[in-house]
């Protein structure tokens, strides 16, 4: 039996200021992805992004030669530039509810309730009219993992930046974000791609929704795959042990 419906509110609240920036980029800190920045919750050392707490490191997927920028809140990293790349990480650690919830539901069904309930929930409150356009569980990758695909009229980061000021959402190209969910350490992770072709290449980028997915799915992975996770410490050998 899942957790009462005032027992969600309470806990969909903590989440959806995280999953919010998921929707609006977490854009509220531009700058050069190699800058030496203290406006970060995270840091960067050289190339790699390290999530505050060290709970990750990743390698930044863009170029600052190509206008590639790191934002981040206290619980997301997005990477962007000029022409091609939106991608986000978020980390939202399980709190006590979550982890009933998890334990009450499995795996695969608390993945598609954690899409629905509060990313899918923060892009409609973002755009009104985003649809789920496919969810699909995928056991074999890190023990269970969960593909959301999700269409946003006028959710797109590359013609927001081109669009005139109190332009019609409904006028603007419909952009399509792949998402990928997993659990690690008492943790879910979102991985989040806008497939950038088809707002900036729509004249000529006709692929069918089968075709999108397997070309978001495939960057999602290698963006997830780019995530390394702090290795536990080995516990000290017990005393007169050899080596």
């Amino acid at each position: 039996m899942s957790a009462p419906i005032s027992l969600l509110r309470a806990v969909s609240a903590r989440f959806r200021v995280g999953c919010a920036a998921l929707a609006l980029g977490a854009g509220l800190l531009p700058g050069r992805a190699d800058d030496r920045r203290s406006d970060l919750y995270g840091r960067l050392e050289g190339e790699v992004y390290v999530a505050p707490a060290d709970r990750y490191r990743v390698s930044i997927p863009v170029l600052p030669e190509l206008g590639g920028q790191v934002h981040d809140t206290e619980n997301v990293v997005t990477f962007d530039d000029n022409l091609s790349t939106h991608a986000s990480i978020a980390c939202f650690p399980l709190d006590v509810d979550q982890k009933t919830e998890l334990e009450v539901r499995g795996l695969r069904r608390y993945l598609g309730y954690f899409y629905t309930e509060f990313v899918l929930a923060d892009f409609r409150q973002r755009f009104p009219s985003a649809t789920d356009e496919k969810m699909l569980f995928v056991p074999e990758y890190r023990d269970g993992a969960l593909l959301g695909f999700a269409l946003l009229p006028g959710g797109s980061v590359f013609a927001a930046r081109d669009a005139l000021p109190g332009a019609d959402a409904n006028d603007r190209p419909v952009a399509k974000r792949g998402n990928l969910l997993f659990l690690h350490d008492n943790a879910v992770f979102v991985v989040s791609i806008e497939l950038a072709e088809r707002v900036t290449e729509r004249s000529v980028f006709h692929k069918t929704p089968e075709e999108e997915d397997v070309i978001l799915r495939e960057r999602l992975l290698q963006l997830a795959n780019r995530i390394q996770f702090p290795t536990a410490p080995k516990p000290p050998a017990p005393p007169g042990a050899g080596p």
